[in-house]
C-alpha cells in the first residue's frame, strides 16, 4: 500500500511540475506569440512598424510598472520611491489605454513581460540600499531615452492615426520621467562626491 501511495505522490509531483513548466513557457512566449499573431493578421498591410511599436510599448510599459513597484518597496531614497510611484501610476494608465487601443485595432500585445525585462527585474531585486537606488535610476534613464526615441518615431512615421496620436500624447510624460530620473542621478552623484 505504501508503495502505491509513494508512486501516486510522485505522479502528482511530476504532473504539477509539468503544468508549472508549461505555464512559465506560456508567459515567456507572450511577446513572441503576439508577434506571430500580428504577422498573420497584418501580413498584407503596411502596419508592421505600428504593431511592432505596440508590442514593444506594451512590454516596456508593463516592465516599468513592475520595476516601479520594486522601487516603491526596495528603494531607500525618497526620490526613488516617488519615482517608482510615478512609474506605477503613469505607465499603468498608459498600459490600459494601449490595451484598449490594441483591442480596438485587433493588434495582439503581450500579457506578461518579456525575458529581457524579467532579467532586469531579477538583477535589480538582488540589490539593496544605495546600490539598488543607483542601479534602478540608471536603468530608468536608459529605458526612457530609448522609449522617447521609439515614441517619437511612431508619432512622426506611424501609419495608424490613433496609435500615432497616442504615442505623441505620451512623449511629454516620458520626457518628464527622464528629467526626474536624471535629477535623482545628479543628487546621487553629488552625495558620492561629498563622501570623498
Amino acid at each position: 500500500m505504501k508503495k502505491y501511495a509513494h508512486i501516486s505522490l510522485m505522479l502528482f509531483a511530476l504532473t504539477f511540475i509539468a503544468v508549472s513548466c508549461d505555464k512559465s513557457k506560456q508567459q515567456e512566449d507572450s511577446k513572441e506569440e503576439a508577434k506571430e499573431e500580428n504577422k498573420e493578421k497584418f501580413d498584407e498591410t503596411d502596419l508592421k512598424a505600428d504593431w511592432e511599436f505596440a508590442i514593444a510599448a506594451a512590454d516596456g510599459g508593463m516592465a516599468e510598472v513592475e520595476l516601479g513597484k520594486l522601487a516603491e518597496s526596495k528603494g531607500t531614497d525618497p526620490q526613488v520611491k516617488a519615482f517608482g510611484q510615478s512609474m506605477v501610476a503613469d505607465h499603468g494608465k498608459a498600459n490600459e489605454e494601449l490595451k484598449a487601443l490594441a483591442q480596438q485595432k485587433n493588434i495582439s500585445i503581450p500579457d506578461s513581460v518579456s525575458d529581457k525585462y524579467k532579467k532586469k527585474y531579477d538583477d535589480l531585486s538582488e540589490k539593496s540600499g544605495a546600490e539598488f537606488d543607483k542601479a534602478y535610476i540608471e536603468n530608468m534613464i536608459d529605458d526612457h531615452e530609448k522609449d522617447i526615441d521609439a515614441f517619437r518615431k511612431e508619432s512622426e512615421d506611424g501609419k495608424d492615426p490613433e496609435l500615432k496620436s497616442w504615442a505623441a500624447a505620451k512623449l511629454p510624460i516620458l520626457t518628464h520621467h527622464l528629467e526626474m530620473a536624471k535629477k535623482a542621478k545628479e543628487a546621487f552623484d553629488q552625495k558620492d562626491k561629498a563622501k570623498k
